[in-house]
């Protein structure tokens, strides 16, 4: 959802990209639905590791899982600024039919705030050390 709403949000200034230390293989298909019922393209949108983003330099890295905050993230090119969002994982829900889209849409209202917080961002002029603190701040401070 991150990588089509920063897309969405972003009116190409941003290119993002998904990726994960243990993808499924798949999109979720509640994650797939939200969007569309929200007006943001879905295609091309697929799971995958961040080994397949191999090379391709990266300007800001930002985990958004509870559980990425332990884990070790891959070096990527360059010197990419890192931020932690902690959110709930809504493919991990549990529940009802009702109560598991209700996790999908929480998810998705944080995110909106954080990118659209983000967005407002003139991260183009900003030195590297404020861009990391301006974007730690919106994992912080803006929350559900």
């Amino acid at each position: 959802m991150g990588e089509a709403l920063l897309n969405h949000i972003g009116h190409g200034r941003f290119s993002s990209r998904s990726a994960g230390s243990h993808p499924t293989g798949t999109v979720h298909p509640q994650s797939l639905a939200l969007l569309a019922r929200k007006g943001i393209p879905t295609e091309g949108l697929h799971s995958k590791s961040w080994d397949a983003l191999g090379d391709t330099p990266v300007d800001i890295v930002i985990t958004v899982c509870d559980s990425a905050a332990g884990e070790a993230c891959p070096l990527f090119p360059g010197a990419p600024v890192k931020a932690h969002w902690g959110m709930p994982d809504p493919a991990h829900a549990t529940g009802t039919e009702a109560e598991i889209t209700q996790a999908f849409e929480a998810a998705f209202a944080l995110l909106e705030k954080r990118i659209g917080a983000m967005s407002a961002l003139d991260l183009e002029n900003m030195d590297r050390d404020t861009r990391m603190e301006k974007l730690r701040e919106i994992g912080e401070t803006h929350h559900a």
